[in-house]
């Protein structure tokens, strides 16, 4: 007798404030679960190896993670999602301070209930505006962090006054000096709003490097490009070894190819910013 197909009700799930259903599903490529909000998959978690990264933007960002200076370290993660990144410094580096911001308490309970973070993390969860919340990250932190991460989607978008030139200021403030900032991008074709963000980020973080599939950095498809950015140049050295982390076919574009890739794009500011444009809603089929 073949396996019954669970019904849609039968997965956890949560209304958070914005109306959206969240859900905790067993991943469908693997091991793990995905969490996902309006049908829309937002975080992969494997409780059993919080070093399996399947989204390939946060594989990504865990390569840019592991070429930062060996042990613990302090983090701010704009953005919960399924607590994926938090988990995998928590792994790796043992004894890391984090701070994590989310909007949706909800989403937040749901997380805890269905996929509960490791004992000795220490990593606190605090339920606000993910602006906002850069407002209240302790002051001992301020100029000290090591890694700020900024991956904030209100369904299937990133807020656009979480896209200016006045919130990556902010964001920057929290910087120790060779502090990194990871930004999550996702685009489609001409990458316009690509462009734009890393025309923004380099207002602020005069050297960024750009992490993407080569065919997503071509504008051919939609997907996500990580942006790398610091006050200090990121060491050469590094390019090779995000090269070989993968997932492949990948491009690390840095110096002159991402002043070409941003061109003559205007940084966003709050009084003209945009959200991120909405995918098709064939990407996730």
């Amino acid at each position: 007798m073949g396996r019954q197909r669970r019904k849609d009700t039968d997965f956890p799930r949560a209304r958070l404030g914005s109306g959206a259903i969240a859900e905790v599903r067993p991943s469908e490529f693997g091991s793990g679960y995905e969490v996902i909000v309006d049908g829309t998959p937002q975080s992969h978690v494997d409780p059993a190896d919080p070093t399996h990264l399947a989204f390939e933007y946060v594989a990504r960002m865990g390569a840019v993670i592991d070429q930062l200076p060996a042990g613990p370290i302090s983090a701010v993660h704009l953005g919960a999602g399924g607590l994926t990144l938090p988990r995998y410094v928590a792994h790796t580096r043992p004894g890391s301070r984090q701070q994590v911001v989310e909007l949706e308490q909800p989403l937040v309970d749901l997380v805890r209930a269905e996929l509960p973070l490791p004992r000795d993390a220490q990593v606190r969860i605090r339920v606000g505006d993910a602006r906002a919340g850069l407002g209240r990250v302790p002051p001992a932190m301020r100029g000290s962090v090591d890694l700020v991460v900024s991956d904030v989607y209100s369904g299937a978008q990133t807020p656009a006054h979480l896209t200016t030139v006045e919130f990556y200021r902010e964001a920057a403030a929290l910087l120790a000096p060779g502090g990194v900032l990871l930004v999550n991008v996702a685009d489609g074709a001409g990458l316009a709003f690509a462009r734009r963000q890393v025309a923004t980020v380099r207002d602020v973080l005069p050297h960024v490097a750009i992490l993407a599939e080569v065919q997503v950095l071509k504008g051919r498809r939609f997907g996500n490009l990580v942006l790398a950015a610091s006050a200090r140049e990121l060491p050469t050295e590094w390019l090779p070894r995000l090269m070989a982390a993968g997932p492949h076919p990948a491009k690390v574009a840095e110096g002159a190819e991402v002043r070409a890739f941003a061109g003559d794009a205007a940084p966003a500011t709050d009084a003209d910013a945009t959200a991120s444009p909405k995918p098709s809603e064939r990407l996730f089929e």
